[in-house]
């Protein structure tokens, strides 16, 4: 008989927990969190805020980027996560984001650039127009989102630091402070976390530098002040808090690649037909639509953004995951 060793970087089996027996557990976190974040050093306000203490962000609703999906209840978007600076459970990120301080907060930009900028997120809030984009969202582990997102898209960042010649890649790096990021203890990845993207990927318009979503500035639970949006690629392509955008001539070394090459390419475009190792990527579960008789989705490629396949031309997306 064979026996799996998993890696210690696999996802553990709560990160796959149908949706519908993770929420029935919300109200019992909630009512232990005082006394699990006490127990852990960490004190009752490092809970995430709710909505009414946010500021507002608005935004013109850019419709020509918009899905025409039903976006997913803002109750659902904000304690069903991916954040493991907070713990690998889709319920932390919204029990311990809460100490995560997103003010002050400055973004550096630099390596190949001709004009390099160290922007605070007021400066980065004014830098251009505010959209609202309602974009689908897929992860890796097959469930979905649909979240009207506030933000510009990168391309406005990217014309006011001018790239030099050499320039091919963008490279995002998040927050890694133990401090205030209780999973960044663990060694679940290495700290801090990156990702990448090539500079035409990075160019395109629907890639969003975004600041908030449903109106309001980001929750620390889903990449407060300041994270990517990348909606035809997986949703660990986003990288959230981000405190630093480079610009460089060779490919970036990206933290879920570097933690299982042959399960996480640098790509990572939504490719029904290239399954994950360990299970299919051909269906995916909308989360506020997964009852346990509800059928799933069928995934569409580049997750229904088709307008960036010319991105992708002559590649073999099988190679290239």
């Amino acid at each position: 008989m064979l026996i799996k060793i998993p890696r210690r970087n696999e996802p553990l089996a709560s990160e796959i927990t149908p949706r519908e027996i993770a929420l029935s557990r919300r109200g019992f976190l909630q009512g232990l969190a005082a006394s699990s974040l006490a127990a852990a050093g960490w004190s009752a306000p490092a809970i995430a805020t709710e909505s009414s203490t946010r500021q507002r962000l608005p935004a013109q609703r850019n419709a020509k980027y918009s899905a025409t999906d039903k976006p997913t209840a803002y109750a659902d978007a904000t304690t069903y996560n991916n954040f493991y600076e907070f713990g690998t459970d889709k319920g932390d990120p919204a029990l311990y984001a809460g100490s995560l301080k997103p003010r002050p907060w400055t973004v550096r930009v630099d390596g190949e650039v001709k004009k390099p900028l160290t922007l605070d997120i007021d400066a980065l809030l004014k830098l251009a127009p505010l959209e609202e984009r309602l974009y689908r969202l897929r992860c890796v582990e097959g469930w979905s989102m649909a979240i009207p997102w506030i933000g510009f898209p990168l391309a406005e960042l990217i014309r006011k630091v001018e790239p030099t010649g050499n320039a091919k890649y963008v490279e995002f790096t998040t927050l890694a402070d133990r401090a205030q990021m209780p999973g960044v203890r663990s060694r679940v990845l290495e700290w801090p976390y990156t990702e990448g993207l090539r500079i035409d990927e990075a160019n395109h318009p629907l890639t969003l530098l975004t600041l908030g979503m449903y109106g309001q500035v980001l929750p620390n639970q889903n990449g407060a002040p300041v994270r990517i949006i990348v909606p035809w690629k997986y949703g660990f392509k986003s990288a959230k808090s981000l405190v630093r955008i480079r610009f460089t001539e060779v490919q970036p070394r990206t933290s879920w690649n570097l933690a299982a090459p042959d399960e996480y390419g640098f790509y990572s475009n939504v490719n029904p037909e290239v399954d994950h190792p360990r299970w299919s990527q051909a269906s995916e579960r909308r989360i506020g639509e997964d009852g346990f008789f509800t059928k799933k989705r069928k995934t569409l490629m580049f997750n229904g953004y088709p307008e960036v396949a010319s991105l992708y031309s002559g590649m073999d997306l099988r190679k290239f995951y």
